[in-house]
This record gives C-alpha cells, sequence and structure tokens, in this order.
C-alpha cells in the first residue's frame, strides 16, 4: 500500500523540490482574488461635491470691553499699636482676629507708678497755688506804703517780680500734672479706628513702650482699595476709548480672586497718579470697592495685601462685529477667517482683533456686518473652493462615539446619511475624508464614494480608499465598473 509523503521534512533529509505545502493554496486564493479585482475597484471612486460647512452671519452684538490687570488689595486705614508710655504689660482686652470698633480698650499697662506720678505733680500744684497767693500778699502790701510813702521803690519792684515768679511756678506745675495724667491715661490703650485687629507680638508681663514695636496691627475693613498699575500704552487706550463717555465715570472695576470667582462687589477709580514709574513705566490706579460681611460669621471676602485680578470694563456696553472664537485662524501672516462669497466660495478675510474672550471675538477690522463666516467643517476649507454651506447650528454637547470610539462624523448642514453635496448617492460618507468604512456602529463596510447601488464596497478588513491630500476629495478614478462588480476595492 502507497502512504502519502509527510508534510514536513524529516530532519536531515531534504524535502523535493516540486513539494508544495499544502496551505499555499489558502492564502494564494484571496491574493489572486485580490488582484483580479483591484482593477474594477480603482475606477470605483468618481470625484464628490464641495465640502459641507456651518456658517454664521457677522453681526453687531452689543459687548462688554474689558481689559485685564493684576492688583493688590490696600486698607483704607492700617495702625500699628504702640505704647506710648513704659511698662508692665498687666492686661490684654481682645481676641486675636476680631473686629474692633474705635475706642475700644485693647490692653492696660500697670498703673501705680503713673498714679503716684499724677499725685506728686498735684501737689506741686497746690504748693506753687500757696507761694502765688502769698507774693500777691506781699505785692498788695508794698503797694500800700508806696502809696504813702513809707515804702520804698525797690521793695515794690521786688513784690511784683516775686508774684510773676510764683504765677509761673504754678502754671509749671499744673502743666507736669496735665502731662502725669495723660500718661496714666495711657496706660490703657485703645483702638483708634474701626477695623479687624491681628495677632498680639507682646503677652502679658513684658515691658513695653516706644521703643518696644508694634503690639498689634489693626485694618480698616469696608470699604477697601485696589491698587493695580496700568503700562503707558495701555493707560493711553483706555484714556483715549472712554474720553468721550465721561471718563473714569464710564468704567467699573470687577474683581476676580486667586480661585477664580467673582467678586460680587463692583469698584469705582478713585485716584490716578500723577507720575510715570521710570522703572516699569507704568502709572498707579486705585479703586474703591466696598467690603461688606458675608456669612453668619461676619467674614470679608476681601483682606489687605491680597492679589486680584483686575477687569476694567465699560459700564455700558457698546455694539461690535463678533464672531465665534473658533472660526478665528492665525498662521504666519496675522489673524484670519473665511467667509462665503456671492460665488459659494471660501475666501480669506485679515482680521484685526479687539478685546474678546475665549468663547467670542471682537472684530475691530476685516469683516462687515452680513458676511458669511464659516463656523464649522473649517478644517476642510482651501481659500478660492468651492463649499456647500448651511446654517450652522449651536454648539453641540458630547460627540457620539462610534464603533472605534472615534466621534461619528456628520456635519450640521448635511442631512443625515447623506453625503455634503445633494448629487451624491445615499450611504456616502459626509464629510467627503472619511471612508466609508468609518461608519459609526459598523466594522469597515459600508459604500464608497461615487459608486451606484454601493458598488465598490469594501470587505471586511480591506483598507480603506486613498486620500489625495485635498479636503473633501477622493481618489478619483477614470472608468465605471459594472453594477454588478462589488466589494473589491483598492
Amino acid at each position: 500500500m502507497r502512504r502519502n509523503p509527510p508534510a514536513i521534512a524529516l530532519q536531515g533529509r531534504a524535502a523535493p523540490r516540486n513539494a508544495v505545502p499544502r496551505a499555499a493554496p489558502l492564502l494564494v486564493l484571496p491574493l489572486l482574488a485580490l488582484m483580479a479585482g483591484a482593477s474594477p475597484a480603482l475606477a470605483q471612486f468618481g470625484p464628490q461635491g464641495p465640502p459641507a460647512v456651518g456658517i454664521m452671519e457677522a453681526a453687531r452684538r452689543p459687548v462688554t470691553e474689558s481689559t485685564d490687570f493684576v492688583g493688590r488689595v490696600e486698607a483704607l486705614e492700617r495702625v500699628d499699636i504702640i505704647a506710648r508710655v513704659t511698662g508692665y504689660l498687666q492686661e490684654r482686652l481682645f481676641q486675636e482676629g476680631q473686629e474692633v470698633k474705635k475706642g475700644d480698650p485693647l490692653y492696660r499697662i500697670e498703673r501705680q507708678t503713673f498714679e503716684a506720678d499724677l499725685a506728686r505733680a498735684q501737689a506741686t500744684v497746690a504748693s506753687a497755688d500757696a507761694e502765688l497767693a502769698n507774693a500777691r500778699v506781699t505785692l498788695s502790701r508794698a503797694q500800700e506804703l508806696s502809696r504813702t510813702g513809707a515804702g520804698t521803690r525797690v521793695s515794690l519792684d521786688n513784690a511784683v517780680a516775686q508774684e510773676r515768679t510764683a504765677n509761673a511756678q504754678l502754671l509749671s506745675a499744673r502743666a507736669a500734672a496735665r502731662a502725669a495724667e495723660i500718661n496714666l491715661g495711657y496706660t490703657e490703650i485703645t483702638s483708634p479706628i474701626d477695623g479687624k485687629i491681628g495677632r498680639t507680638n507682646l503677652t502679658i508681663g513684658n515691658v513695653v513702650g516706644p521703643s518696644a514695636g508694634s503690639l498689634a496691627v489693626i485694618v480698616s475693613q469696608d470699604p477697601m482699595r485696589v491698587s493695580f498699575p496700568v503700562s503707558q500704552r495701555q493707560a493711553l487706550e483706555l484714556r483715549d476709548r472712554y474720553a468721550g463717555r465721561g471718563g473714569v465715570d464710564a468704567v467699573v472695576i470687577r474683581f476676580r480672586t486667586v480661585d477664580g470667582k467673582t467678586y460680587p462687589q463692583t469698584g469705582r477709580i478713585e485716584f490716578i497718579d500723577n507720575q510715570i514709574n521710570r522703572n516699569t513705566d507704568s502709572i498707579l490706579i486705585r479703586a474703591r470697592v466696598p467690603n461688606p460681611p458675608n456669612g453668619p460669621g461676619g467674614d470679608r471676602q476681601l483682606i489687605d495685601g491680597q492679589f486680584v485680578n483686575v477687569a476694567v470694563e465699560g459700564a455700558e456696553p457698546v455694539q461690535a462685529i463678533t464672531i465665534p472664537r473658533s472660526a478665528v485662524l492665525q498662521d504666519q501672516q496675522g489673524t484670519y477667517a473665511f467667509v462665503v462669497d456671492a460665488e459659494n466660495k471660501a475666501q480669506r478675510r485679515n482680521l484685526r482683533l479687539g478685546r474678546s474672550t475665549p468663547q467670542t471675538a471682537v472684530i475691530e477690522e476685516g469683516l462687515n456686518p452680513g458676511d458669511k463666516v464659516i463656523v464649522e467643517g473649517i478644517q476642510r476649507v482651501r481659500p478660492g473652493q468651492p463649499v456647500n454651506a448651511a446654517a450652522a447650528n449651536p454648539p453641540p454637547g458630547p460627540p457620539a462615539q462610534g464603533a472605534a470610539g472615534t466621534p461619528a462624523a456628520a456635519p450640521a448642514s448635511a442631512p443625515s446619511g447623506n453625503a455634503a453635496n445633494s448629487n451624491t448617492p445615499a450611504g456616502n460618507a459626509a464629510t467627503g475624508n472619511a471612508p466609508a468604512s468609518a461608519a459609526p456602529g459598523r466594522a469597515n463596510q459600508g459604500t464608497a464614494q461615487g459608486g451606484p447601488n454601493g458598488a465598490g464596497a469594501s470587505p471586511p478588513g480591506a483598507p480603506a480608499a486613498p486620500n489625495t491630500g485635498q479636503p473633501g476629495t477622493s481618489q478619483p478614478q477614470a472608468a465605471q465598473p459594472p453594477a454588478n462588480q462589488s466589494g473589491t476595492a483598492r
């Protein structure tokens, strides 16, 4: 009986020259089928219509002009509490960090020494008063003797001098008593302003005095100031912009704290410095803003020394041409956007932007009201290229995800399931660049552009049609295949 030769040659023996592996036909047949159908598949892709884009008319809309700076919060009043007499600190009468009123007691210094000084000064006043009374009696007696001729002129002059000396000594004693009384009053330190007091620098038992430094600091709370430097160029721009609208009265000041939150109160400019800082070429501007208590604890949002972002805004909005910021592009030639002309062709317009936001661009030069600005599908547009324009929809929500995890491709202006060009058969890709095999929810199946009845469909696993590099156009082919030729694409 004849046996079949083994599929694998034994070790040490060469396989016959004409031996063909049994798996070879399985690889050759799909390759031959692919080569046989390659020529018809190349002819499936015909030219596609203009790319679909979404447009929006440029129009004048109310815009609030805003210019941002960095500023620092400053209290209107700031007081360092310093002991005016030297003595032992006996008592502290406040809680650190609390708000105090003008006249509230803060510290007490030991009083006994100053009370004794006041008593000594008062005794000196009484002695001087007695000396003055005696001097006045002596003067009166000398005057009487001088009138009768019994007294001498010298005695009268001496009595007058003694009376004046005693009067001066009484005034000096009274002044010393007043100074002792004031020093005694300084042993109780009170708040000179309304504000918030900070931490105490010296505790009870320390000797305090003018040379001991600040005991605590009090800063006023409401209102507050915000100072911010403005470059000379920006200051001139702001002056020219608001000169005809009322100057500083035509702007309001808004603030954002470091956490990005907008402060609810607005401020007004109260001071513009009269000198330019020569080191920074800037001028200092100061605004005043209310700082009322916030919340049940009475805390206030603005703190002395705090950094804030300052926005100088117009009090009244102005009419300006605006477009979505996503429609604005930039290259080496500058900022520009695409508009659709009367022939439905995309044309480039160079722009000069005003004060814009991340969502809206304010156009100062380059667009006119009524211009049709391309805001969707802008990545498929080239200058002078025909486009299929339709009104853009409002900004969509999160894009739907396809089978491969990519957003489902369909411009807002194209009907569902149809290409951007109305002459293209149903089922073609909407964007013109994406192959039909990339349709959401289907794995590499569908119809390629240009073939009737799905001619030129890609079989599972076949590569997509090549791209010529021109947006919105696929690789064009010269001939049309038979209608029954399908499922073979290059």
